[in-house]
């Protein structure tokens, strides 16, 4: 059975199960999860936890002896097994099968992975765990969600706050929910229960934002210009190299030419931005900048872009983020550009 991180409390509540794996790439999420069933685990009798990391050398005997033997003093026990390269290899593939078919009476078992690619997840041995138990895949919220799940935190501390205040936090936040968690815990100390002021919130938390350069990119293809703009400011500021920004904006570039070439033939924006091999949110993205940027733009914008390659290498005068800055304006949609 597959949960989300929101459903496994519910589950839990039902009773504990003989196998839990947990696995994806958002660190909070699988922290809490994996808290969650120990917690949950030790209320139900297991007073005793062995732990096991499998790292290069590890022995499989040792986690099928733990899953096997009954605790000290006959008890239930826990037997927390983490993979972190995701990879058991041909010995623990066997070993997680067996697992999976034959669970150990008075013991529960818990897995936990990282975000694992396609091959990984549609293994034997992983499809044998999440049949025989319970698999919560934690990955990280998209920016859309993170109003609500601070929400449902500040609910946690009798305390609420408007969406204008509930959007401040989530940009304050967005990449780092780890560091979210911590900013809601201070304000939960700071500041009083019930409805919050905006103003009090503001003073109470820092900006800890984290953005890479495919955020940056979905941003300025998207038209979101203010977006755009916040996220290369915390680039700078966090030292990013303007060579990777360059590289990233000039193969946008590229691609938004080819995709408007393409529908100016009479292809459909989607079928020219698919043929594009534009994925993932950047899809979207790329199709609200094929549907906004005027074709007459493109030139201008290359050639503004080579101007700025050179300024990195140190040829011309300026700043090259200021300027880097006045292209991803004119690329997410300044009127005078767009127009033209």
């Amino acid at each position: 059975m597959r949960l989300r991180p929101e459903q496994l409390s519910a589950n839990l509540a039902r009773g504990v199960a003989p196998l839990y794996v947990v696995y994806g790439d958002e660190p909070l999420l699988a922290i809490e999860a994996g808290d969650a069933i120990r917690a949950a685990a030790r209320a139900a009798g297991c007073e005793e936890r062995e732990v096991l990391v499998v790292e290069p050398g590890f022995k499989w005997d040792a986690f099928s002896a733990a899953s096997r033997n009954l605790g000290l003093f006959g008890t239930r026990k826990l037997v927390d097994l983490r993979i972190p390269s995701g990879r058991p290899g041909v010995d623990g593939a066997r070993v997680l099968e067996d697992c999976a078919a034959n669970p150990a009476p008075d013991t529960t078992v818990l897995i936990t992975l990282p975000r694992l690619d396609r091959t990984a997840s549609g293994s034997a041995w992983f499809t044998a765990l999440e049949q025989a138990g319970i698999a919560v895949e934690v990955h990280p919220l998209e920016r859309a969600d993170l109003p609500r799940w601070i929400a449902s935190r500040l609910q946690r501390q009798q305390q609420s706050a408007s969406p204008e205040t509930l959007q401040f936090l989530a940009d304050t936040t967005e990449g780092n929910l780890l560091a979210a968690r911590q900013e809601l815990e201070k304000i939960g100390l700071l500041l009083p229960q019930g409805e919050l002021e905006q103003a009090a919130v503001e003073n109470a938390v820092a900006d800890v934002a984290r953005f890479d350069v495919f955020q940056l990119s979905e941003a300025w293809l998207s038209g979101d210009a203010a977006r755009a703009c916040r996220i290369l400011a915390a680039l700078e500021n966090e030292g990013e190299g303007v060579p990777l920004l360059l590289w990233q904006l000039g193969e946008d570039l590229h691609a938004l030419a080819a995709v408007l070439a393409s529908t100016a033939e009479g292809t459909p924006v989607a079928v020219a931005v698919k043929t594009a091999r534009i994925w993932g949110k950047r899809q979207s993205a790329m199709e609200r900048a094929a549907r906004r940027v005027a074709p007459a733009s493109i030139p201008e914008l290359l050639t503004r872009l080579a101007r700025l390659d050179g300024l990195a290498k140190g040829i011309g005068r300026g700043s090259v983020w200021d300027q880097l800055r006045d292209v991803v304006l004119a690329l997410a949609g300044r009127p005078a550009l767009a127009g033209s």
